[in-house]
């Protein structure tokens, strides 16, 4: 028989390989402390670990690849079995992350008014479906089902900002960001450039269009050294950023490193993290170079980076230019001649590259699990 702890279920899709599945599974390990947890997940897809006295509940044995009238098939069947498992299992706080999930937690909490239901936003909503039908769902839905939780998180201001503009949402909101383990290796800073004669640049995310990594490769062809770059990640684009590192005769310099579960591995050996993106929720690749003591580079894209680079305080870059943030460089999306300064100056001034590796790991700190669990502990309990 369970103790006398509040129940509580982490409601998402899967926890496949992702930013808000690595969320989840950082914050589990301190919700076990306090709460009795379940995890309900709508698919067999399990990467990152789960501690043993969380309960694990999957409402589909089938694949999460599936066509989008499958899926809404399928979401009909896990209403069915989630509100039976709500009831089942006395839950006292609902929380969902991601789309789905939280149009789900949003019935719930029309159907069971016990229940506390807490939702998630984890990407930049107007910037992140896949489709207009996605959009026109979102623009509906999002206002008659979100609206009737009892409060919304996220993990940038800027994400809750279009969700109470464009999509109508009014019920509390409040930014929590991710989470990170501080790494047991990190870089010295002192020792970031000995014997480094080149820049040994990485980056890391999907392959595919948002991620933009093909800025990077350009911005390299713009340089008259031989700087390494290093692309972590796997995805549909794979074949022409081979084609783009052929075509500017990159191929010595340029390595796709393809999916790797030793991430930080590969950042301890380098001296220079590069974010491209186009937009992100959250940029945790960032946050991880960031605690391993790398120098970073970023897009100013929406959203993550200016809060992580420059406490949130707006700026203005030119066109071809890049901006000395106060825990990194900025420049604006898809704007490769700009990435290609920033990278010139990180490779002439060496000491700049050692400060910012000791700025990164100072504001690194910020994320600790522990003190964001604790905001979001007092969150859910308000």
């Amino acid at each position: 028989m369970k103790n006398q702890k509040t129940n509580i279920s982490i409601l998402t899709l899967s926890l496949g390989s992702g930013g808000a599945e690595k969320v989840i599974s950082l914050l589990l390990k301190e919700l076990k402390n306090d709460y009795n947890v379940s995890l309900v997940l709508f698919y067999d897809v399990i990467h990152f670990p789960i501690p043993e006295e969380v309960d694990v509940t999957v409402l589909s044995k089938k694949g999460a690849d599936r066509p989008y009238f499958l899926r809404f098939i399928d979401f009909i069947t896990f209403f069915i079995k989630y509100n039976r498992f709500i009831k089942k299992n006395n839950i006292n706080i609902a929380v969902s992350f991601l789309a789905f999930p939280n149009l789900l937690n949003g019935i719930i909490a029309i159907l069971n008014k016990k229940v506390k239901t807490i939702i998630s936003e984890r990407g930049f909503p107007s910037d992140n479906t896949t489709s207009r039908i996605s959009l026109y769902i979102s623009k509906v839905f999002y206002p008659i089902f979100y609206n009737r939780c009892h409060a919304l998180f996220s993990n940038s201001i800027h994400i809750n900002k279009d969700l109470k503009d464009n999509f109508g949402i009014k019920i509390p909101m409040e930014v929590i960001y991710n989470p990170i383990e501080i790494p047991t290796k990190t870089i010295v800073s002192e020792t970031l450039n000995n014997n480094k004669k080149i820049l040994d640049i990485i980056t890391a995310g999907t392959l595919n269009k948002r991620k933009n990594q093909a800025m990077i490769v350009r911005a390299l062809n713009e340089q008259e050294n031989n700087d390494k770059l290093t692309i972590l990640g796997g995805g549909e684009l794979k074949d022409f950023l081979e084609s783009e590192i052929t075509k500017y005769n990159l191929n010595d310099q340029v390595q796709l490193g393809g999916k790797v579960k030793n991430v930080n591995d590969y950042f301890l050996e380098s001296n220079c993290f590069i974010l491209s993106s186009f937009t992100e929720g959250f940029p945790n690749a960032l946050l991880e170079a960031m605690a391993i003591g790398l120098p970073c580079i970023s897009t100013n894209c929406l959203s993550g980076p200016l809060e992580m680079l420059n406490e949130n305080e707006e700026l203005n870059i030119n066109d071809g230019e890049f901006y000395i943030a106060k825990y990194g460089l900025l420049v604006n999306n898809d704007d490769h001649k700009g990435l290609h300064k920033a990278i010139e100056y990180y490779r002439n001034h060496p000491k700049e590259r050692e400060r910012y590796s000791r700025l990164s790991l100072e504001r690194s700190k910020q994320y600790q699990i522990k003190n964001i669990y604790s905001i979001f502990n007092q969150f859910i309990q308000k």
